[in-house]
């Protein structure tokens, strides 16, 4: 087998890709799936949920949120620190209600955002298949 090679500019000799040390990664499987697929009405809950996570200011709005003094945060605690408009962030707020990963309390004119406390658990819930979700419930 022929292999690559290049010059060293610090030493000046060859290098061929056998003497590059190599890196071995290993990604683990998603085991609950591995094993048997979701159903249809599962993945498709599962697809939305992903998708309100699949935005870095929606990412952020959490992360902020989680980190808030109380536990929640208003629109106006958050436009600031995102450098995003009222209107928008209300707009991530809102995917990220429907989604169920977060609540909102209504006090007044403004409205407090919070987790939802189960909402990670729920993921891993439709990660597991059917089969094994139903194992699990009768432990």
């Amino acid at each position: 087998m022929i292999l690559p090679s290049f010059t060293s500019r610090s030493t000046g000799s060859a290098v061929t890709m056998q003497d590059v040390p190599t890196v071995k990664i290993e990604t683990p499987a998603i085991s609950p799936l591995a094993g048997e697929p979701i159903d249809r009405a599962d993945a498709e809950r599962l697809a939305g949920v992903l998708k309100a996570f699949a935005d870095p200011a929606r990412l952020r709005l959490l992360s902020l949120i989680q980190s808030a003094p109380q536990g929640e945060a208003s629109v106006s605690d958050l436009t600031a620190p995102l450098g995003l408009s009222q209107p928008t962030v209300s707009h991530h707020l809102r995917i990220l209600t429907e989604a169920g990963l977060l609540e909102r309390d209504k006090r007044g004119v403004w409205a407090y955002y919070r987790l939802v406390p189960s909402a990670i658990a729920t993921i891993a819930d439709l990660l597991t298949p059917p089969r094994k979700r139903a194992m699990k419930k009768t432990r």
